[in-house]
């Protein structure tokens, strides 16, 4: 029931935002800007916003229900199911105590080879997803910092991460395309060939810009997360692990921002520089400092 309630109110949400837009447009085309003279009310067709929702936000949730999928095709992995090391149980553990405290399915756990110390949680509900941590995670912190970091994780996926992040991410897509569609129409008038290069520049553009907020909540997120896993297993643990983490990175002078192109999706974050503002975590010095005024 819980379940048909979220999808409910996400459908009546979704539906609101497009009535929204679809007025707010109508009345910007067809009364504000034809009262200081810009007639473009043959641009503003609401079958392009329509389809521009469709695509944005169809886009993201088929994206969302194939997460896992996708995750696992990218990645060297191996699924844990019956624990034949240590290490092995004692991820896989953590993450059924953890669940099971929360009353969630168990998520899948997966261990993937990585040198790098890193983990992430995906799926699209928090009754279907997947929790995975690299063999470098496993091979460079302690048994609690690995901990702290599954809780990290597990509160990823019992918050809704995903799923919240997907609305926004739909949200997002929409504007693009609908701006680009509208922009494109324009064009189109005098010159197809220019139009359609007009359009897949903004394509490109606004797609990039729009990774800013996105990557705003997700930075947002992290800071929550890190508040779930210091309430699950104690914050001295999850800033241990950060530190863990932190060292690593500068024991192997590791060049994200230039030699890693996932880096900005990782547990390390970005260094403070104006990519910072596509990263989907915080820089851990800062995490690190929220944990600790817990």
């Amino acid at each position: 029931m819980k379940k048909l309630k979220g999808i409910g109110l996400l459908l009546i949400a979704n539906v609101l935002i497009f009535i929204t837009l679809s007025i707010t447009f109508t009345i910007l085309s067809e009364v504000v800007l034809p009262a200081f003279g810009i007639d473009l009310r043959g641009s503003f067709a609401q079958q392009d916003l329509l389809w521009a929702f469709v695509i944005g936000f169809g886009g993201a949730f088929i994206s969302l229900a194939f997460s896992k999928q996708m995750a696992r095709a990218f990645i060297d992995c191996t699924q844990v199911t019956q624990p034949r090391t240590p290490a092995e149980r004692m991820v896989y553990e953590t993450v059924q105590k953890i669940s099971g405290r929360l009353n969630i399915s168990m998520p899948e756990v997966w261990i993937y080879e990585s040198p790098d110390p890193n983990a992430f949680a995906t799926g699209p509900t928090k009754n279907n997803s997947m929790v995975a941590v690299s063999t470098g995670l496993l091979n460079n912190l302690n048994e609690g910092e690995v901990r702290a970091v599954l809780a990290h994780e597990m509160g990823h996926v019992y918050n809704g991460d995903m799923f919240t992040t997907t609305v926004l991410a739909g949200l997002m897509n929409t504007f693009v395309y609908f701006i680009s569609r509208m922009v494109y129409r324009q064009m189109a008038e005098r010159n197809a060939a220019l139009g359609f290069a007009v359009y897949i520049f903004l394509q490109i553009i606004l797609s990039v810009l729009a990774m800013i907020p996105i990557s705003w909540w997700s930075r947002r997120r992290e800071f929550a997360a890190d508040r779930f896993a210091a309430n699950t297993v104690g914050k001295e643990h999850m800033i241990s692990a950060l530190q863990g983490i932190d060292r690593w990175v500068q024991r192997t002078q590791f060049e994200y921002s230039t030699q890693d192109a996932l880096a900005t999706m990782k547990i390390s974050g970005q260094t403070r520089s104006f990519m910072q503002i596509f990263s989907t975590h915080p820089p851990i010095d800062d995490r690190v400092a929220a944990l600790r005024q817990l």
